[in-house]
């Protein structure tokens, strides 16, 4: 993000921006290969091409903010790859992270692993301090430190179901590993934050939690999340769950949270409604539905709906109800941007 944008970006979270209004888009590699015409596997093995495919981004729509920006990453391997996960790679296709325990006793084999040195968050710093310079030279900034969620790696580690049916049998277990995935991700924050000082915000990306009743989102949710959005003093503590949200949303500013990215399935006025109206929300149009497969009609349509839904627009970005999905036609992004500008 340029300095503007992300001083816009700051003045919206604190509520003293309430216009001219923002655009903005989590990209990241669902996206931008398809956008750049290339396939996922070169994405993610050429620093080069990942480079460039973001630099078209910010060329081609140079008035929309891209959150985190020039986002380091490989899919939802990165931070499973450091505690043992075997990678699946395909070529026009996100990896998937094979799960290593098989067993719930074998949580207590489970050792913090080191993101100086173990599997792929050293070629995520690698691939930032290659490109720092040029990223520089484009007028940008790396501001963000990013990880998942200790819910979402757990359930990369485990297994979805078997993590799910862990958190209501068996509570002490659970407890574990979301303790060493906590310390673990604290660790890679912080590393991040060293090492590009320009970094003022944290990304927290756990869709899992859309998944855990009221009582599980109080015991493994609020805790774990709460310790890990205080890794450092961040001016944006920036939080994605499209997943169900309405349980989770009302612990959104216990846990510190200021900017939130929500399912397209809640309105404005639910989430502010469970957040008292302290959160900037980033939403809510459906990525698949209505962003990626609808024409531009149906997208300057559903911009219409979204603006007239809510009436003070102070704490609002506008933006999908989710990360940008794969095949999102350009013709509809500026036709997002454009519609948005025309009615505020």
């Amino acid at each position: 993000m340029t300095d503007e944008q992300w001083n816009r970006l700051v003045k919206k979270v604190n509520g003293s921006l309430k216009d001219p209004p923002i655009v903005g888009f989590i990209i990241d590699s669902p996206w931008l290969p398809g956008f750049f015409n290339i396939k996922t596997i070169d994405y993610y093995s050429s620093g080069q091409k990942w480079f460039d495919a973001n630099v078209k981004a910010i060329q081609t729509f140079p008035e929309i903010s891209f959150l985190p920006g020039f986002w380091s990453e490989f899919g939802m391997c990165t931070e499973p790859s450091a505690f043992g996960s075997k990678c699946i790679w395909h070529e026009s296709n996100l990896p998937h992270a094979d799960k290593i325990i098989s067993d719930i006793s074998f949580i207590e084999q489970i050792k913090k692993p080191n993101p100086k040195t173990d599997g792929l968050p050293p070629f995520v710093i690698q691939r930032l301090k290659e490109f720092q310079k040029p990223i520089n030279a484009k007028g940008h900034k790396i501001r963000f430190a990013i990880a998942r969620g200790p819910l979402n790696i757990a359930s990369f580690l485990m297994g979805t179901t078997e993590f799910m049916m862990a958190t209501v049998m068996q509570p002490e277990e659970t407890h574990k590993i979301l303790r060493v995935i906590t310390d673990f991700t604290i660790d890679w924050l912080q590393y991040q934050k060293e090492t590009f000082p320009d970094i003022d915000g944290i990304l927290i990306l756990d869709d899992i939690i859309g998944f855990v009743g009221d009582m599980e989102c109080q015991e493994y949710v609020v805790p774990y999340l709460s310790e890990i959005f205080k890794s450092f003093e961040a001016s944006i503590r920036f939080f994605h769950n499209d997943a169900s949200g309405l349980i989770s949303s009302q612990y959104l500013n216990q846990i510190g949270i200021n900017l939130f990215n929500f399912s397209h399935e809640h309105t404005f006025e639910e989430i502010f409604k469970m957040t008292n109206d302290k959160i900037t929300l980033m939403g809510n149009m459906p990525p698949r539905d209505v962003l990626a497969a609808g024409n531009s009609k149906d997208v300057a349509n559903h911009v219409r709906t979204m603006v007239e839904s809510v009436e003070d627009h102070t704490k609002i970005i506008w933006s999908c109800g989710g990360g940008m999905p794969p095949n999102v036609p350009s013709e509809n992004i500026q036709t997002f941007y454009d519609t948005v500008l025309n009615l505020l």
